[in-house]
């Protein structure tokens, strides 16, 4: 499981990165940059619930 959260992390930085790539600062929410901006809100909410996730495994495991 721990292994899958950091491919997580890694494909949303990723995505992100990409993501950004594609921004066009002087029109951000027309044609592609609003796609940009959408795919960059999505992948920094998939890498806040991957920390998520892993805080809960933590907890979950010191509890043991």
């Amino acid at each position: 499981m721990k292994i899958f959260i950091y491919v997580l992390l890694i494909l949303g930085i990723g995505l992100i990165v990409l993501n950004a790539t594609k921004l066009d600062f002087s029109a951000l929410f027309q044609g592609d940059s609003g796609v940009a901006l959408i795919g960059i809100l999505a992948a920094a909410c998939s890498i806040l619930l991957a920390l998520i996730l892993r805080t809960s495994l933590k907890i979950k495991s010191r509890r043991k």
